[in-house]
């Protein structure tokens, strides 16, 4: 490993969704290894769902105060019209639940308030997330959609300026994060819809570990250093 390498992962584990997407990878791994190995060696699979649970607790734990991140965001891009706007307002609200009952889901996952309260509060945690998703990924698409038109219209131009080469470079670098944004919330999506309405598929343990880890690379490879 070279030292650029070894300095962008210090600066990538350095970030808290940089410590959130290295535990998500151990937290799906270890679920996928679980269900693989637990017919033929359930004292390992045992070993291999403990760090399942401590990496879903750790991540709870570590994601404090994250729900006040949504105003942040709203206040520093809020959007270019009226439609991204509103879509931004929807889709960090709904994150805003998600992140401020997930800290009740941990306390009662931890046995500190009632455990009882634990699946009433993964519904209206995973509800929030799962309506955040929703507008976060129909924000991306428009987004998308512009950028190809933006530079759709500069490519046709007869006589491209440096500067419109340097934009229309620009454009697909966003083009790669907002795709990667969507793979991560259409992944979170399933995983949520898992938690609000179980049905065979989205809990199935291959497809929560599939969408989970989809999620949590694709959040690497957008937190990666540049």
């Amino acid at each position: 490993m070279n030292k650029d390498t070894v300095d962008k992962l210090v600066i990538f584990l350095a970030k808290r969704d940089g410590i959130d997407k290295l535990v998500k990878t151990f937290q799906y791994v270890s679920k996928l290894v679980n269900w693989h190995v637990e017919p033929t060696h359930p004292a390992a699979a045992k070993r291999f769902k403990q760090w399942e649970v401590a990496s879903g607790l750790s991540r709870k734990a570590f994601r404090t105060g994250r729900f006040l991140t949504g105003f942040n965001l709203l206040r520093r891009s809020p959007g270019s019209t009226a439609s991204l706007r509103l879509l931004a307002v929807l889709s960090n609200a709904g994150e805003m639940v998600y992140f401020f009952f997930d800290h009740f889901l941990w306390l009662a996952r931890i046995g500190t308030i009632d455990a009882a309260l634990a699946q009433r509060l993964s519904f209206v945690s995973a509800f929030g997330e799962a309506v955040g998703y929703v507008f976060f990924v129909i924000a991306d698409f428009i987004l998308l959609r512009e950028g190809l038109r933006a530079e759709r219209k500069m490519r046709r131009s007869e006589e491209k300026s440096e500067e419109d080469e340097k934009r229309i470079r620009t454009i697909r670098g966003e083009r790669v994060m907002r795709l990667m944004a969507v793979a991560a919330n259409v992944a979170d999506l399933f995983i949520a819809v898992a938690e609000i309405e179980p049905n065979p598929f989205c809990n199935h343990t291959v497809t929560l570990g599939i969408s989970g880890l989809v999620s949590a690379w694709a959040g690497w490879y957008r937190n990666w250093p540049s």
